[in-house]
């Protein structure tokens, strides 16, 4: 990934945080087959000393022959983007020298990949990927609520995952390559138009978000 230094994300934990807040990934094969694609959402789970994702695929899904000859994995978190009219730059008006840009954050994440249709696997991953999810819910629905006969039925049909995360690499492109008075334009122009992005933007340095109910499992 191509990251220029005023929009690196170095900060481990900040980077887990929006894997937590933001589960749904891109799971990115280069088996015999090509590249291939899946979108998954992923559990971020630390286990002792090592970090994983989790996740599931169905049975039938072709992904998994190209995990099982190539298990190196890319997996790619995009917490949000949107697009940054020249018109939310206060210094527009004084020279005119402003373009369009695109605003992201992106995660992205490294390591091997094993496969594991054990229900000794696959019944954690799902129940703790559904309480994760379940949990700001007034009545959160749980893997207990259905019947134990078609749980076991639907885990017949789907082979868990976990990746080792071995690199992480965060990219937060919110304008920090502006002055401050176009750092605050863009995220307040944002509010305005009710842009999800500008959570990510709390201040005109843009370096500190805040992520409520953000959970890193812990095995």
């Amino acid at each position: 990934m191509y990251v220029p230094p005023a929009f690196a994300e170095q900060d481990r934990a900040r980077l887990q945080d929006l894997i937590a807040a933001f589960p749904l990934g891109l799971l990115i094969t280069a088996g015999p087959g090509g590249a291939m694609a899946n979108a998954l959402p992923f559990l971020l789970v630390q286990d002792g000393d090592k970090t994983l994702l989790r996740a599931h695929l169905a049975r039938a899904n072709p992904q998994l022959a190209e995990l099982g000859a190539s298990p190196q994995v890319l997996v790619v978190f995009q917490p949000g983007d949107a697009y940054v009219s020249p018109d939310l730059y206060p210094s527009k008006a004084e020279h005119g020298r402003v373009v369009p840009t695109w605003n992201y954050a992106m995660v992205q994440v490294r390591g091997p990949a094993r496969l594991d249709d054990s229900l000794d696997f696959l019944r954690p991953q799902i129940e703790a990927l559904t309480t994760q999810q379940e949990a700001a819910r007034a009545r959160p629905w749980a893997v207990s609520d259905a019947p134990d006969r078609f749980i076991a039925a639907q885990m017949r049909g789907i082979v868990g995952l976990e990746i080792e995360v071995q690199q992480i690499e965060g990219k937060l492109k919110l304008s920090q390559n502006r002055n401050e008075t176009d750092r605050a334009g863009v995220r307040n122009g944002m509010i305005a138009e009710g842009e999800p992005l500008a959570r990510l933007m709390p201040d005109p340095q843009a370096r500190h978000f805040h992520l409520p109910n953000t959970t890193i499992w812990k095995v």
